[in-house]
């Protein structure tokens, strides 16, 4: 296995569980749940997303495909340390870790707009303007080139995963797929760095807590290497590429289907994917089902219907198949659908087309949610359903609002339900 984490991460402060009251679960991922919660020492801000993870399921989903279990702990680690480093306006900052005996935890700013799924349902027809869809997309592209600044491939980028500020500013979220990509050479090398997209100071000497005592493989990574490299060069010639088949079907590139290796080129492929759906309502390579999905996106070519613009041009050149031939950071940004614009003043100049109203949220009467019980109930309810008498019916008697939240997240799909909040990672 290679070592993947060479270098300390920053410390970011313990939270205290005594102190934390979970108002509501607003969504739900493989590993875990993300409640919405008040730090009540905190008298102002107290409000963030929890992500609570379940050490049981880990352990579980580890068992399952028959390894140590250090994998699922390295990919909770991984997304933990690259939360803790970021430092940019479009990326969540790491704002506090809790861990008990049967769960992991950490808190991210909450995105009261929902994400951008539920915001384009909002839009005429279901369709973004060309002017909107410019103002995402220039802040996608500034997050992803700070990522691969740090040598970090997304490889999850879709309308699900990109939240909206209260600021109507975007959020990337749910990093468990990201992977940082090795250097070809022992020096650390990635793409060249704008200064618009490199507002951090990325040598921090501050330490971070750990949790693998319930990784049974005693097995202790040392940490990863973040720092970028400004040397010259493309963003994918000096890193070695991944076999991983990860991504979300609709959004995944052909290199990822075909399992030829791929870099950071997958995530302007992803890009293209989303900013057609903004365009059209409907993503480009959607079959009947999953075999026939991989199929359109190996064969078919993406269906650019109306006039010539510079937005088709765009979208046509990130859906390249040939991850060789596909626009990539410089060409992005210099293409004819930006021009004029100031990339290094984008906070500035730039007003979010869709702006969350701000809600005033009373939670002095909102009972406190048993977070571990809550977690794994989820997750293991039908497992211990299974072992129940057919004619116990004791459970029924006590139906909650715990109750009614479990079935809602127990099904997963690719898009959230109806909630606009809800966040499936």
């Amino acid at each position: 296995m290679e070592e993947l984490f060479r270098r300390e991460p920053p410390i970011v402060p313990a939270l205290d569980f005594e102190t934390i009251r979970p108002i509501s679960a607003v969504g739900r991922g493989a590993k875990g749940v993300v409640f919405l919660a008040k730090d009540e020492s905190r008298d102002e801000n107290g409000i963030f997303a929890l992500k609570v993870i379940s050490k049981d399921l880990l352990q579980k989903n580890a068992k399952a495909v028959k390894n140590d279990g250090f994998g699922e702990c390295k990919r909770v680690l991984f997304e933990q340390q690259v939360l803790s480093r970021f430092d940019h306006p479009f990326l969540p900052r790491l704002r506090g870790v809790l861990e008990t005996e049967k769960i992991i935890a950490y808190a991210i700013p909450y995105c009261s707009g929902g994400n951008l799924h539920s915001v384009r349902k909002r839009q005429s027809e279901q369709m973004f303007s060309d002017d909107s869809i410019r103002f995402y997309a220039v802040e996608l592209v500034l997050a992803l080139e700070y990522l691969h600044s740090l040598g970090i491939v997304y490889r999850d980028l879709k309308p699900d995963n990109i939240m909206i500020q209260d600021n109507g500013h975007i959020m990337l979220v749910d990093f468990d797929l990201s992977k940082k990509l090795n250097p070809k050479s022992p020096r650390s090398v990635s793409c060249n760095s704008s200064p618009s997209s490199d507002p951090v100071t990325f040598r921090r000497k501050r330490r971070i807590s750990r949790f693998y005592s319930f990784c049974s493989s005693g097995i202790r990574p040392s940490d990863s290497e973040f720092e970028p490299d400004n040397s010259s060069g493309t963003e994918s010639d000096s890193v070695e590429k991944s076999n991983s088949f990860v991504g979300t079907e609709e959004y995944v590139s052909p290199e990822v289907i075909s399992g030829n290796g791929h870099d950071f080129s997958v995530d302007w492929w992803s890009l293209g994917v989303v900013l057609y759906e903004m365009l059209y309502g409907k993503t480009p390579f959607k079959g009947e089902n999953r075999k026939e999905t991989f199929y359109r996106v190996l064969t078919k070519t993406p269906e650019l219907t109306g006039e010539k613009t510079a937005l088709r041009d765009l979208i046509g050149k990130l859906l390249e198949k040939d991850p060789n031939r596909r626009i990539g950071l410089e060409e992005i940004k210099g293409h004819d659908f930006f021009r004029g614009f100031n990339w290094d003043m984008v906070l500035e100049i730039s007003r979010a087309p869709f702006i969350p109203e701000t809600e005033a949220r009373d939670t002095d009467g909102i009972k406190k949610i048993d977070v571990e019980s809550f977690v794994h109930g989820i997750f293991f309810e039908k497992d211990e359903e299974k072992n129940k008498v057919a004619d116990d019916k004791k459970g029924e008697e006590n139906v909650d609002n715990k109750g009614v939240w479990v079935e809602k997240l127990s099904h997963r799909t690719q898009h959230p339900i109806d909630t606009e909040n809800f966040l499936i990672f």
